[in-house]
């Protein structure tokens, strides 16, 4: 998803760029991504010599490894002279991307990270940048499209939503499991209980994993998926959202939407504990009773009053236009 937003912005900026993805073939997404996709048999990380075949094959002026790819894959498209860009989304991931063997060829490694998410570099780490003469890792923050009027409009008449207050429930991509069953069934069941108790209208998007049919509840609304554009075009219009602690949550933070944020896998307890040092969600554990508790103490008017104040103290930059700042600095040093 991150990487299609930020493909959707390059053609954006540069109507003529000629996009090419290699995904796996067991990735949901697969056959769906609007761009040319070379579809390999594994994930892009364990499929080596065929993306060091695709990169020989296209030559690209850039390659952009989304948390993913093998130091040899790295060092290919550095020797075909692609500009090679790493992206990590929380601590391990970047210390991967800081080994000296990768960062000799990375040009840019991008942070999807806002920096009060995510641990600073040790002095160790920024001593060996200085070492081989690499620049730190850019902090680029959360990565989406920008709402759009006419769109948000769009989506709202479509799921009858217009000039009624609303909140958004998300588990994430549908698939991550608890003690309950499906996180995304946890949700459902809170969202059912927040209509019952509060009469604001639930919106429940479960997710591209999600192995179940589409439930049909009444006075809920339940969608399956939704792109990017969509989801922060509906999420931006919504009165609060309960939202997984990935990258929606610092979505919803950016956009100032009051938010009770609950992590669903192992990688979001640090953003999730980040965010509530800064006051700017509410949290609760993965239990029913508790996120019960926690929709009704984000939709008092006092509190969606106080997060929206906190949020907007925040210097929010949406990280796509500084992706978008730093490929164009990367094409002129070609």
């Amino acid at each position: 998803m991150r990487s299609l937003i930020i493909a959707n912005g390059v053609k954006n900026h540069w109507p003529d760029a000629v996009i090419h993805f290699a995904l796996s073939k067991h990735a949901p997404y697969a056959q769906s991504c609007p761009f040319n996709t070379f579809i390999l048999e594994d994930s892009a990380t364990k499929q080596v010599k065929a993306v060091n075949n695709i990169i020989s094959e296209l030559k690209p002026d850039i390659v952009v490894f989304d948390a993913s790819g093998r130091k040899a894959q790295l060092k290919h498209a550095h020797k075909v002279g692609a500009k090679v860009i790493f992206i990590s989304q929380h601590k391990k991931k970047r210390s991967r991307g800081l080994k000296i063997g990768r960062s000799l060829v990375t040009d840019s490694h991008w942070v999807v990270q806002p920096e009060f998410a995510i641990a600073p570099l040790s002095l160790f780490e920024r001593f060996k940048l200085w070492l081989i003469g690499k620049p730190l890792p850019l902090v680029t923050g959360p990565i989406f499209t920008n709402p759009s009027a006419m769109e948000k409009n769009k989506l709202l008449t479509e799921y009858n939503l217009v000039d009624e207050p609303f909140i958004l429930f998300s588990a994430g991509s549908g698939g991550h499991k608890c003690s309950y069953g499906y996180a995304a069934d946890l949700f459902l069941d809170v969202a059912v209980d927040t209509k019952r108790r509060h009469g604001i209208k639930p919106v429940v998007v479960l997710g591209d994993n999600y192995p179940k049919e589409l439930p049909n509840i009444e006075g809920v609304i339940c969608i399956r998926s939704l792109d990017n554009a969509d989801f922060i075009n509906l999420v931006s219009s919504a009165k609060a959202a309960v939202l997984s602690g990935g990258g929606t949550l610092l979505q919803a933070v950016a956009m100032h939407i009051p938010t009770l944020a609950i992590a669903v896998a192992k990688d979001q307890p640090p953003r999730v504990k980040a965010c509530l040092e800064r006051e700017v969600i509410l949290s609760t554990s993965l239990n029913y009773d508790e996120m019960c508790k926690g929709v009704s103490a984000l939709l008092a008017p006092e509190t969606l009053a106080r997060l929206m104040n906190k949020t907007k103290q925040m210097k929010s930059v949406n990280g796509l236009e500084v992706c978008i700042t730093d490929i164009t600095r990367l094409l002129e040093d070609k």
